[in-house]
């Protein structure tokens, strides 16, 4: 899956006619990691964990890492729903607040 590149050079508009209208944005580009949605941080326990992958296939961000032993979380990508955590049926995933 090939994931947004985040703008490090993204300035906010100055007033509304510098607002871009539709698309003209681009896609997949995020003005800054995570943009500042996210208020629970999913904490995994990996010990617990028994790969049924239910998270993996329920993460609306595609953001759940399945490539090593243990699955990881891109923070930078995660927008803290909780769907990953509400999934897992051995409750290996926490929510936590930031």
């Amino acid at each position: 899956m090939i994931k947004p590149v985040w703008n490090k050079d993204y300035k906010e508009p100055a007033g509304w006619n510098d607002v871009t209208i539709g698309s003209n944005h681009g896609v997949g580009i995020l003005p800054t990691v995570n943009s500042g949605f996210r208020t629970l941080t999913p904490k995994i326990e990996n010990t617990n964990c028994i790969k049924c992958m239910l998270c993996w296939v329920f993460c609306p961000e595609g953001c759940i890492d399945k490539t090593g032993e243990a699955l990881k979380i891109d923070l930078d990508y995660c927008k803290g729903c909780g769907i990953c955590a509400e999934e897992c049926p051995k409750k290996c995933i926490e929510m936590v607040k930031e």
